[in-house]
């Protein structure tokens, strides 16, 4: 079971290394604890001392790592290079993502591909009007125009104390699921966009190990179940 919760993690991994804001998840291994903690040698449980020598799968963590900055050159591109997230205004709430692949809509709100307002530090949809477009590192968005420049918004960048409390919802948007944000040190570059933080080699050579690791499981499953299935119809009737 763990080796197949592993190849489809693997399997989902490689299917977005090219979405851009894409955060591979992990496995991660507990133990489990079966007829005490006894310690003696003489007295401790032989099943307690077998399974917890052995790695069992407790889930998937989500990997947080840097994924490489594309250029685009689209003024409105924004990469994060440190910790942090975009919020965006969903129609489930407010979400957070690393796709920085944003637009403005007709009546001038930045948004993302799928129309959902981005959001300042106030948390509050951001209006840029027509001109030439600068986003400063820290997040400020100041708009040109024949009759000057001026300061219009400010993207917000988020982080968490405890990244924990992030679930994967989708492929690059994330839940806090309540937790509330504090502000990411996280610097803004603009004209870019951040892929996502597993390479197509590895997450192939990835899928390629488990896969392999998971016949290997399912074929001595097999010689187990054979050798059992025989003892149970030719050996037990004996006795």
């Amino acid at each position: 079971m763990a080796r197949t919760q592993a190849l489809d993690t693997a399997a989902n991994n490689l299917a977005n290394a090219g979405t851009s804001g894409f955060r591979a998840q992990r496995d991660y291994f507990s133990g489990v604890l079966a007829g005490g903690i006894d310690q003696d040698p003489e007295t401790a449980s032989q099943v307690g001392q077998s399974v917890n020598g052995f790695g069992v799968l407790g889930g998937n963590r989500l990997d947080l790592g840097q994924g490489e900055l594309k250029a685009t050159g689209n003024p409105l591109d924004l990469a994060l290079e440190g910790q942090g997230f975009f919020a965006i205004q969903t129609p489930n709430g407010i979400r957070y993502t690393r796709d920085g692949a944003f637009s403005r809509s007709p009546k001038g709100v930045l948004q993302t591909s799928q129309a959902e307002p981005v959001l300042d530090a106030n948390l509050k949809p951001i209006t840029i009007p027509t001109g030439t477009i600068y986003v400063s590192p820290d997040g400020t968005i100041s708009v040109s125009t024949p009759d000057g420049s001026a300061i219009v918004g400010k993207v917000g960048a988020f982080d968490f104390s405890d990244k924990s409390v992030l679930s994967a919802e989708g492929s690059n948007r994330f839940s806090a699921n309540g937790a509330k944000p504090t502000a990411a040190n996280a610097l803004v570059e603009q004209g870019s966009v951040e892929g996502a933080n597993e390479d197509a080699v590895h997450g192939t050579m990835q899928l390629v190990l488990v896969q392999r690791q998971a016949e290997m499981m399912q074929k001595a499953l097999s010689v187990f179940n054979n050798d059992f299935d025989k003892t149970a119809s030719e050996d037990l009737p004996r006795v």
